[in-house]
């Protein structure tokens, strides 16, 4: 399992995620995505190559020696790779899995939507989840509609009375209720698609 942060870079919230897959039986691995560089001109960067190039990125290509390093490792099935992303990394996710078929399941939370959003007929099964009082939450149902076009399978569901970052139980706009719904959504889709 593939675990990409949000615009905050890799921080305790995302390797507690990280964690928790890895409770579950998956083997986990939080990537960083602003490793040892300048953290500004990173965000910079990410957020113009996912309005400009979202399926044409560094961020997609550092993901992708992710996912090939993960597969290498003893214990992991290459043919049963997940994403999970939130936010900036719930966007990477959503394009990643349109450029790279070794994706199996992916998983994004109140990420938007890559450029061109046709892109998706190329994607693996999706599970998203997204918070109703948010600027995603029309990507969340823009997603579910070109999904359901291009006949992949897929779960999104809008939580009404969550804000972006819900699924953060360290942040103030934690929602238990939603918070546990996804987390029960992603591991049963996961467990469907990945095993």
């Amino acid at each position: 399992m593939i675990v990409i942060h949000e615009i905050f870079g890799l921080n305790a919230n995302i390797k507690d995620i990280a964690e928790r897959f890895a409770a579950e039986g998956y083997v986990a691995l939080a990537v960083d995505l602003f490793g040892e560089r300048n953290r500004a001109l990173c965000m910079f960067n990410i957020l113009r190559s996912q309005l400009f190039s979202s399926l044409d990125n560094g961020g997609l290509r550092e993901l992708k020696s992710a996912l090939t390093y993960l597969g290498e490792q003893a214990g992991v099935d290459a043919a049963r790779i997940g994403a999970i992303g939130f936010c900036m990394g719930g966007g990477f996710t959503i394009a990643w899995a349109c450029t790279d078929n070794r994706l199996q399941a992916i998983a994004p939370y109140y990420g938007a939507n890559p450029r061109p959003l046709e892109a998706v007929k190329r994607s693996c099964p999706v599970v998203g989840s997204y918070p109703e009082k948010d600027f995603t939450a029309g990507s969340g149902r823009k997603l579910d509609a070109e999904l359901t076009k291009n006949n992949i399978v897929h779960d999104i569901k809008t939580y009404p009375n969550a804000r972006h970052t819900f699924f953060n139980d360290k942040g103030p706009a934690y929602n238990a209720e939603a918070a546990q719904d996804s987390w029960s959504r992603v591991l049963s889709f996961f467990d469907e698609h990945l095993n």
